[in-house]
């Protein structure tokens, strides 16, 4: 009998700590509970004609209006909330699709000309069209100078 309330204090004793390293994932009921932002899925490319990032993010079920887009520096910052699909007198089995508030900072591999980003929603995918901004003329005249033109 001893050894049974050892063997069941060192599971207790595991599944707290377990708790605490993974943010007690686990209600009382077994369903997950989230206790942080989801992060939606993104592809980033870049293409040509005019030359361009394009971003698409993955938000079925968002109203656009609960998006907001910001770029900073070589960074697009997303963000926005997907509301909870749960309604009265549902008893769910299973629920994997996440909710609540994101945010979620893509980097760039080039600068961008921000002001002219333009972005559209449609069937639940986020396209994002950035005009990288065109490389600089970095060529310049050196003079050559002789060793008598020295002072």
């Amino acid at each position: 009998m001893g050894s049974e309330r050892d063997l069941f204090a060192n599971f207790e004793r595991m599944r707290r700590d377990m708790d605490e390293l993974f943010g007690d994932v686990f209600d009382r009921g077994g369903l997950a509970v989230r206790r942080h932002a989801f992060s939606p899925a993104v592809d980033v490319f870049y293409a040509d004609g005019p030359p361009r990032a394009v971003v698409h993010a993955e938000l079925a079920g968002i109203d656009p209006d609960e998006l907001s887009l910001e770029i900073e520096g070589r960074e697009l910052v997303l963000a926005g909330h997907r509301k909870a699909a749960r309604a009265e007198g549902r008893v769910y089995q299973q629920l994997e699709i996440e909710h609540g508030p994101f945010r979620r900072r893509i980097s760039l591999g080039a600068d961008v000309l921000a002001d002219q980003a333009k972005a559209t929603y449609h069937d639940g995918i986020l396209r994002v069209e950035l005009p990288l901004v065109p490389p600089e003329r970095r060529s310049r005249s050196v003079p050559i100078e002789s060793p008598g033109d020295e002072r």
